[in-house]
């Protein structure tokens, strides 16, 4: 039997492509969901014919047609939306102290070599602050590297090859340093954590640092390029948590960008097409 879809929704990228053209070729209605703030090739070559254009950011009428396209933020998980409470449970579940400001560092699922070699060599500036701890996550590939080092030692220093429960992560977190992807930035802004971002150079059209360069556009986050991360990374994020004010800022400014109903919106907006 062959499968005849409804609609056929894709996000952007490579894989996605030729499935979206089948289908508008064939007539199935299409939905494309652009996550980043500035459109890859895939999503601007098939919106031409796209019954609905979701986009997560503001501004990019200049890419897609106006009369198709809707702001509705990116899917988020449930989890994050009241993190608020949780502080205490998670310090507790990470095993950290109560009166200590709390860094966060991840580079995704699979690590960011770059930001960890940026921790690594910053090592000395985390290991003297008695008022500093840490939670981070090196990535599964890295971690045999890491797991044994002098930062390992370090009661305030977790470090991790997976966070599971990153809702209680972020909980703990009073700073995060980490990637600049459009999920990433997404659950951020629903968190409303003061961030240093480090964008990854290595993805198609450096998106993520146009992405982070949206937020900067807001005072809504700091960017330090990939390659000034081990000068500048860890000194930005030890200056953020002693500037009060400076966190408070960044706090609001990135909860303000931050659409909670995106999940839903998004369903809707597909169920409306089919």
């Amino acid at each position: 039997d062959k499968f005849v879809p409804d609609v056929v929704v894709g996000v952007g990228g490579y894989a996605s492509g030729p499935v979206l053209k089948i289908a508008q070729l064939k007539r199935i209605p299409t939905v494309i969901q652009e996550q980043n703030s500035y459109p890859g090739v895939t999503n601007k070559l098939l919106a031409k014919r796209a019954n609905k254009i979701l986009v997560a950011y503001d501004g990019l009428a200049r890419f897609f047609d106006e009369d198709r396209l809707l702001l509705c933020g990116n899917p988020v998980r449930k989890d994050l939306l009241q993190l608020d409470q949780l502080k205490q449970d998670a310090l507790g579940f990470f095993g950290l102290d109560l009166n200590k400001k709390t860094i966060l560092i991840f580079g995704g699922s699979l690590g960011a070599k770059r930001i960890n070699e940026a921790v690594l060599y910053q090592k000395e500036l985390l290991m003297v602050r008695n008022d500093v701890q840490v939670i981070w996550q090196v990535g599964k590939i890295y971690y045999d590297q890491y797991k044994d080092s002098e930062l390992a030692q370090q009661a305030q220093i977790i470090i991790l090859p997976f966070i599971d429960r990153m809702d209680l992560a972020y909980s703990a977190a009073d700073v995060v340093i980490g990637r600049a992807g459009a999920l990433t930035i997404s659950e951020l802004m629903i968190v409303g954590k003061p961030t240093v971002l480090v964008p990854s150079p290595n993805v198609a059209e450096d998106h993520q640092t146009k992405n982070a360069q949206a937020l900067v556009k807001e005072n809504a986050a700091i960017l330090i390029p990939d390659e000034a991360a081990a000068e500048r990374m860890v000194p930005t994020a030890i200056e953020l948590l002693e500037d009060h004010d400076l966190r408070i800022l960044l706090s609001k400014n990135i909860r303000h960008l931050a659409r909670p109903e995106a999940t839903d919106l998004i369903v809707d907006e597909i169920l409306a097409v089919v």
